[in-house]
């Protein structure tokens, strides 16, 4: 009876120490960082340098038709594209063709 205890004694640390590597090993391996979760990872990089080029290219749009409405030098076609659409400014002679909608 006491040698099976000192058996299991002494295989308890040595399996306890398995016990953690593996778990750690096991994450390493498939947890949510893991090696496995890298492809998902690449996938979404692709879809988010997809995003980031289609938002710089609105930023870029918009850009620069804030700098057509700069106060200190405004376009004036854009300002009167403006006044139109906004305030629905026209004159009785003008007639309105829409091209967009």
């Amino acid at each position: 009876m006491s040698q099976a205890r000192g058996l299991i004694r002494r295989a308890m640390w040595p399996a306890v120490s398995l016990l953690i590597i593996g778990t750690f090993a096991g994450h390493a391996v498939a947890g949510p960082n893991g090696l496995l979760a890298w492809g998902g990872y690449h996938r979404d990089l692709a879809a988010k340098k997809q995003e980031l080029a289609k938002l710089e290219a609105e930023r870029s749009q918009l850009k620069h038709r804030s700098a057509l409405l700069d106060p200190r030098k405004a376009d004036p076609d854009m300002a009167d594209e403006l006044i139109r659409k906004d305030l629905g400014l026209v004159r009785p002679d003008e007639v309105i063709v829409p091209l967009e909608d």
